[in-house]
C-alpha cells in the first residue's frame, strides 16, 4: 500500500504527516507522485487502522498498489473538484454532506456494486453513486486526565474553565465541523445555534482544517474539549494510545444527550485513471470480509448482514446507550450549507483574526 507519507511510527506521527502531506498535495506539491497502474483513494481521516489491516490483501490479490490521500472530508472533495477535468483519484470516501456535494457536482459515477445490496436504501443513493461504507456517530471528546467533570450540556462548554481549551474543525472543510452546526441547529434552532456558537467562540483556541488531529491535541493537553466522531475517538483511544474520551451533550439539564449518524460513504470518481480497479476496490471494501473487520476499529458495518460484534462492537453499543438519535435530512443540509458557512464566518468568526485552518499539531 503506497502512502503519501512515511510509514507511521505512532498515531501522532501518522496524523501529523498524513495531514501535512494532504495539504501539500492540494496545492500541487504532493510528496508522492502517483504511478501508472496504481489505484488512488481519497479518504477522510479516521480509517487509517482499517486500511492498514485490509488493503495489503487487496494489493496482493490484484497486483496493484493503493495510493492514499487523507485529509478532512470537505478537503478531499474540494481536491477532487479542482481535478474534475483531469481526475487523479479513482475512489473517494468522505462524510455527509460532502458525499452529497460530490454527487451533485458531478464528481461521482454510478456504480451498482454487488455488495451494495445489503446496504439499507436510506444509506445509499438510488443510482449507485455512493453508499455507506462505515457507519458512525458524531461526538465530542475530552481529555479525561484533565477534565475532572464530564460536560453534560452544550451550556457546560461555556464555563470559563474551558477558556482557550476548546476547538472544533472548520465547517467549510470538515464533515465533523459541519456536524457541529447541524447538531446545534437541530436541538436549539438555527438562530439560537449561531448565538451559542458565537458565545462558545470566546473559549475556542482555533479551528482545524480537518478533525483527526484534534484527538492528538487533546491527548497532549493543548485542548480540553474538541469535536470528533465516535469511531475515530474510540479507535484513537484504544489503538492509537491517545488520552481522550468521547462524550455526547444534551440541549439542557435533564434532557437526553443527543447525536446523529455521521457515516463514511464511498463512491467511484467519474473518469478516474484506473476505474476498473477502482470498482474492484469498492467491491472489496464493501465485502463481508472487510466489513466484518469494521468493528475492530469501532465502526459499524455499512452492510446489514454483518453484525456489530466482538469486544469493540460492544464498546460502541455501550457508548451510544441512552443517547437520543435524531434524523438528518442531508438534502436539506446541502441546501443550507453555503448559507451556514457564510453565516459562521460572518457572525461566529467575524473579525477575530483566529486561525481557521490549523493543519497539524505544533511540534
Amino acid at each position: 500500500m503506497t502512502k503519501i507519507t512515511d510509514p507511521r511510527a505512532s498515531r501522532l506521527i501518522a496524523r501529523t504527516l498524513i495531514s501535512a502531506a494532504a495539504v501539500l498535495a492540494t496545492f500541487g506539491m504532493a510528496p508522492h507522485a502517483f504511478a501508472a497502474g496504481e489505484v488512488v483513494l481519497y479518504t477522510a481521516d479516521g480509517l487509517e487502522n482499517l486500511y492498514k489491516d485490509v488493503l495489503p490483501a487487496f494489493e496482493k490479490q490484484e497486483g496493484v498498489k493503493v495510493a492514499i490521500v487523507t485529509a478532512g472530508s470537505g478537503e478531499v472533495v474540494n481536491r477532487a473538484t479542482v481535478e474534475k477535468d483531469s481526475p487523479k483519484a479513482d475512489v473517494i470516501v468522505t462524510l455527509p454532506p460532502f458525499i452529497q456535494q460530490a454527487d451533485q457536482s458531478g464528481l461521482l459515477q454510478s456504480y451498482q456494486s454487488v455488495n451494495y445490496k445489503n446496504v439499507p436504501t436510506i444509506a445509499k443513493s438510488a443510482d449507485g453513486t455512493w453508499a455507506t461504507f462505515v457507519n458512525n456517530y458524531f461526538s465530542f471528546a475530552i481529555n479525561p486526565d484533565k477534565v475532572t467533570k464530564d460536560p453534560k450540556t452544550f451550556a457546560d462548554l461555556l464555563d470559563p474553565a474551558y477558556a482557550g481549551k476548546v476547538a472544533y474543525s472548520n465547517p467549510a472543510t470538515a464533515g465533523d465541523g459541519m456536524a457541529v452546526i447541524i447538531l446545534t441547529s437541530s436541538v436549539m434552532g438555527e438562530d439560537q445555534a449561531f448565538d451559542y456558537l458565537k458565545k462558545l467562540e470566546q473559549s475556542v483556541k482555533f479551528h482545524t482544517k480537518g478533525t483527526g488531529y484534534l484527538d492528538v491535541l487533546l491527548s497532549r493537553d493543548e485542548l480540553s474539549v474538541a469535536n470528533g466522531d465516535l469511531q475515530m475517538d474510540l479507535d484513537d483511544a484504544a489503538n492509537g494510545g491517545l488520552t481522550l474520551k468521547p462524550v455526547f451533550l444534551a440541549a439542557k439539564p435533564g434532557d437526553k444527550p443527543t447525536t446523529f449518524q455521521l457515516p463514511y460513504a464511498i463512491g467511484l470518481i467519474k473518469s478516474g485513471p484506473n476505474q476498473a480497479v477502482g470498482k474492484k476496490l469498492i467491491d472489496y471494501l464493501m465485502s463481508k470480509e472487510v466489513q466484518s473487520k469494521v468493528p475492530d476499529i469501532y465502526g459499524i458495518p455499512g452492510r446489514t448482514d454483518v453484525p456489530l460484534s466482538g469486544k469493540n462492537g460492544e464498546a460502541v453499543k455501550q457508548a451510544i446507550a441512552g443517547v437520543k438519535l435524531i434524523p438528518v435530512d442531508w438534502n436539506q443540509v446541502m441546501a443550507k450549507k453555503p448559507d451556514w458557512v457564510a453565516r459562521w464566518k460572518s457572525t461566529v468568526i467575524a473579525d477575530s483574526g483566529k486561525e481557521l485552518e490549523v493543519v497539524k499539531p505544533k511540534q
